[in-house]
């Protein structure tokens, strides 16, 4: 039963009258596509929408298109739809807010999923955010986009006339109007032959026609950034197609962009026809994966080309594999695949007639058996052992020797994973078994330990839950000597995209790790070899040293009195002449308020030697720490010494090489001498750990030195002013923090940047590399002075 307008109390009574009508009109229509809890944000939206003073027209196309959008996509999605316009309020005007909710409809019945719809609600706020001036225009033209683009190619449409008419309004105008040449140039060069949502109640037809049943088709938009659009895909039993295809050349001839969703359609429907049981990739290695995909791609087309010997032209011209002079292993997958769909195809190398062999002794079981996966996996392992025999083919590589087969999915679907054992991988991969710490109590410790000293290689350690000391005169507990000091957890940051004006929240990950050690004897060289710098240094150092306890005199007002100065007062007045008021005298303890973080940038970068030199870039910022470290010593200020290196996103590396409650004793000099460059710089990250650190420590002042030798840069970012400006953000937090943050770099080119990232004043460019051994320790004096 629909619930009554009346039943929404004060939310349906806030709004003026003449909404209130018009709302009342939609009623009907919405309790058909709402539920009770819908219909209250319904009448909510209106409200919060009417709230924001852009006039009724707005509030009155949220009225007439939220029923046409929750009937397309879902109610969800007209909650997001809502969000999206009242944010919106502040980047443009209320009858650009209107065009949204207006051509809301039109999107979600050309899109057809609310996936896809949330996806284009963010690029309208990413367009108001780069672009206000085209938003409107484009949505006036919205219907006629989106009817020949995708998602992914109206973004990359947009995009363009961003970046190509970003200083010149009329041209942004006329191009998101497409009124003008390039506009059309581009809509051309994105356009698709064939988008899904023209075809898909077609498809759905076809599918129930064959086999009797009906399958969920959804589209996805995973092109914007590759042009060729992703893979077909089975998740929880819907069948993901590209949300668009263009014909494609085959063997005989081209092959509509109709046909290719026909047969992608009609091939997954297989698996979920004859896939009953999944597959356990348990012990594969990602090439016996790969040929065990194939096989089953091939065993469920082969059940399904029993019932409809029809699909077969359909499935055969799009396999387009042929011998090559030096085949890769992709290749090798692709004519494997043609082998056994193509009964008619040629080919007579050793590996691919094995293949065929095999496949044929196994139809009589396939067609018995069509829900028993097992002998896709014999064949597949099978093919694998004799690859490198007979084949002599070069190593697979996961994501570059994807299958071609256009019209295959991904497999994900039929693959069965263990859960994750890091323990047994670790073992299976030559390393060392994970360490167990137990919490016991001291009876079980005395009564069932067998070794009591456990080292690194231990399996178990065994913590107190109160301390036991084996040796009094030592000081130090079971607990605090056996065993390896247990690994961090991993650590979520947000991070900064300057493309969208949004930090995307948990987006980097980053996993402290256990520094590696070497030869602290390596540090005492260092300082042995620079004792002439450390000999200059010391009149510098004994200047910013604490003085201790200072009496400042002479005061009027103070802590005790300065004897002297009263003498002096009494003398003057027994002989009658003013005395001097300022016979008091304070204790003033002069103390450094101040903790100092060094922040080293471990790049691959810096394994390269200097230029004109024999050391490396790493070697003399090795050299740099150890006679920072020593100076900071002698002067008593709380420091600590961090490095990190990058590998993507899900992968920033860090390393507490002598952290603040630390003594700077061997170990930390074993630390500093093992100290490694390797993979990339994701600076944003390891900034925002390294504030996380200083916030806590209670001095009034904290001082963050990164010492770096190049931009920010990593594997997965192409834009190189992505994490310039999420290192700029990071600094920018941390001084919000209290954090004061400076700027060592040795990139000659650092002009260019690290002054947009750390400010004007907070860097320092070292030309001579080979200079910072001495250039650090100083540079620390006249910070901290």
């Amino acid at each position: 039963m629909s619930a009554p307008l009346h039943d929404l109390g004060e939310q349906a009574a806030a709004l003026p009258p003449g909404l209130r009508q018009r709302i009342e009109l939609r009623w009907t229509e919405a309790t058909k596509v709402f539920s009770a809890r819908g219909l209250d944000r319904y009448a909510g939206g209106a409200v919060a929408l009417q709230g924001l003073g852009r006039g009724d027209a707005v509030v009155e196309a949220w009225i007439d298109a939220a029923p046409q959008v929750a009937r397309e996509v879902g109610e969800d999605a007209v909650a997001e739809l809502a969000s999206a316009a009242l944010r919106l309020a502040s980047k443009t005007s209320g009858a650009v807010i209107e065009r949204v909710l207006a051509t809301a409809p039109t999107a979600a019945r050309r899109l057809a999923d609310a996936a896809l719809f949330l996806q284009y609600l963010q690029f309208l706020s990413t367009l108001a955010a780069q672009a206000p001036r085209g938003l409107r225009p484009m949505l006036g033209r919205l219907d006629t986009l989106l009817g020949q683009l995708s998602l992914g190619g109206l973004r990359r449409w947009a995009q363009w006339g961003v970046q190509a008419h970003r200083t010149q309004p009329e041209e942004l105008t006329a191009y998101f109007d497409l009124q003008s040449r390039e506009s059309l140039a581009m809509l051309q060069q994105e356009r698709k032959g064939t988008l899904l949502v023209d075809v898909q109640r077609r498809i759905q037809m076809y599918l129930r026609a064959l086999w009797g049943r009906d399958f969920y088709l959804r589209p996805t938009a995973a092109d914007f950034e590759r042009r060729e659009g992703a893979r077909p895909f089975i998740e929880d039993g819907i069948i993901h197609l590209p949300d668009a295809y263009d014909a494609v050349e085959g063997p005989a001839g081209t092959v509509a962009a109709a046909e290719l969703y026909r047969a992608a359609a009609a091939h997954a429907a297989a698996h979920l026809v004859f896939t009953r049981q999944p597959i356990s990739a348990e012990g594969l290695t990602p090439w016996q994966m790969a040929l065990i995909g194939v096989v089953e791609d091939a065993r469920v087309e082969t059940l399904a080309l029993a019932r409809f010997p029809g699909l077969r032209p359909l499935w055969a011209r799009l396999h387009t594999a042929t011998p090559t002079a030096e085949p890769t292993a992709r290749d090798w997958l692709d004519r494997l695949a043609r082998a056994l769909i193509d009964p008619d195809h040629a080919d007579d190398h050793p590996w691919i007639a094995l293949g065929r062999a095999l496949w044929a002794d196994a139809q009589p079981r396939i067609l018995a058996q069509p829900y028993d996966n097992t002998v896709s996996w014999n064949i597949g392992v099978a093919l694998a052992h004799d690859y490198r025999a007979l084949a002599q083919g070069p190593e697979f590589r996961p994501r570059a020797d994807e299958p071609a087969v256009v019209y295959r999915d991904d497999n994900r679907d039929f693959w069965a994973f263990a859960g994750w054992d890091a323990e047994q991988a670790a073992t299976m991969a030559g390393g060392a078994p994970r360490q167990v710490r137990k919490h016991v109590s001291v009876m079980a410790f005395v009564n069932e330990l067998d070794v009591e000293t456990a080292g690194d290689d231990a399996q178990e350690v065994w913590v107190l839950g109160t301390e036991l000391f084996p040796y009094e005169d030592l000081g130090v507990s079971y607990n605090d000597s056996e065993g390896r000091e247990p690994v961090l957890p991993p650590v979520h940051y947000g991070e900064w995209d300057h493309q969208i004006q949004l930090e995307r929240p948990a987006w980097v990950t980053l996993q402290e790790r256990r520094a590696a050690t070497g030869d602290p004897a390596v540090i005492d060289g260092i300082l042995l070899e620079h004792r002439r710098l450390i000999a200059r240094m010391k009149r510098i150092l004994e200047a910013i040293q604490p003085q201790g306890v200072q009496r400042i005199r002479p005061l009027e007002d103070g802590d005790d009195i300065d004897l002297d100065a009263a003498l002096l007062s009494l003398t003057d007045l027994r002989l009658g002449r003013m005395p001097d008021p300022r016979i008091m005298m304070r204790h003033v303890r002069k103390t450094r308020d101040l903790a100092v973080l060094v922040l080293l940038d471990l790049s691959q970068s810096t394994n390269d030697p200097v230029a004109g030199q024999t050391q490396t870039v790493l070697e003399l910022t090795r050299a740099a720490c150890a006679l920072l470290a020593d100076a900071i010593q002698k002067v008593g200020d709380p420091f600590a010494i961090h490095g990190f290196c990058s590998d993507g996103r899900h992968d920033v590396h860090y390393w507490r090489f002598k952290d603040f409650e630390q003594p700077y004793d061997d170990l930390a000099k074993a630390r500093l001498a093992g100290m490694q460059g390797q993979l990339s710089t994701r600076m944003g990250a390891a900034i925002r750990h390294a504030t996380a650190a200083l916030a806590c420590r209670p001095e009034r002042r904290r001082l963050l030195l990164v010492v770096t030798d190049g931009e920010p840069a990593d594997v997965d970012v192409r834009d190189p002013s992505y994490l310039r400006q999420d290192a700029r953000k990071a600094v920018e937090a941390a001084a919000r923090q209290g954090v004061q943050t400076f700027c060592l770099s040795l990139d000659p080119r650092a002009d260019d940047y690290v002054s947009r990232i750390f400010g004007g004043r907070h860097y320092r460019v070292i030309d001579r590399v080979e200079r910072l051994p001495e250039t650090l320790p100083m540079l620390y004096a006249a910070l901290t002075r």
